[in-house]
C-alpha cells in the first residue's frame, strides 16, 4: 500500500518561502512520476508541478514557473516543493501524489485524474 506523508505547511508572509516534503513508501517508485497539487476553498484542485521519479524530468504549472522548485531525494524516497516569493494567491491546502505509470509518459500528467495516490494534504497561507 502505497503511502504519502507531506509536512512543511505553514503560515507565511508575502515575499516569504516555504519547503514542502512528501514522504513515500510502500513501493518501488522508480517508474511513478510524482506531483504536488493544490486546492484553494471554493475552487479546483490546480497541478502545481511534478517530477518523474527515474530520470528527474520536471513539469510546473504556469503560476508557479520560476517560484517554485520541484526535486526528489531516491535515497530517503521523498519529494520537495522548495517555495520562494509566495503570494497570497498561494493560499491552499498542498497535495503531494503518484501516478503509478507516469514514469512512462512522454510528458508528466497535469490531470489529477492521472494520478493512483494522495497524501492527506498540507496547508499553505500566504499573508499580507
Amino acid at each position: 500500500q502505497v503511502q504519502l506523508v507531506e509536512s512543511g505547511g505553514g503560515l507565511v508572509q508575502v515575499g516569504g518561502s516555504l519547503r514542502l516534503s512528501c514522504a513515500a513508501s510502500g513501493r518501488t517508485f522508480s517508474t511513478y512520476a510524482m506531483g504536488w497539487f493544490r486546492q484553494a476553498p471554493g475552487k479546483e484542485r490546480e497541478f502545481v508541478a511534478g517530477i518523474k521519479w527515474s530520470g528527474g524530468n520536471t513539469y510546473y504549472g504556469d503560476s508557479v514557473k520560476g517560484r517554485f522548485t520541484i526535486s526528489r531525494d531516491n535515497a530517503k524516497n521523498t519529494v520537495y516543493l522548495q517555495m520562494n516569493s509566495l503570494k497570497p494567491e498561494d493560499t491552499a491546502v498542498y497535495y503531494c501524489a503518484a501516478d503509478k505509470e507516469g514514469g512512462s509518459y512522454y510528458y508528466i500528467p497535469t490531470s489529477k485524474y492521472y494520478y493512483d495516490y494522495w497524501g492527506q494534504g498540507t496547508q499553505v497561507t500566504v499573508s499580507s
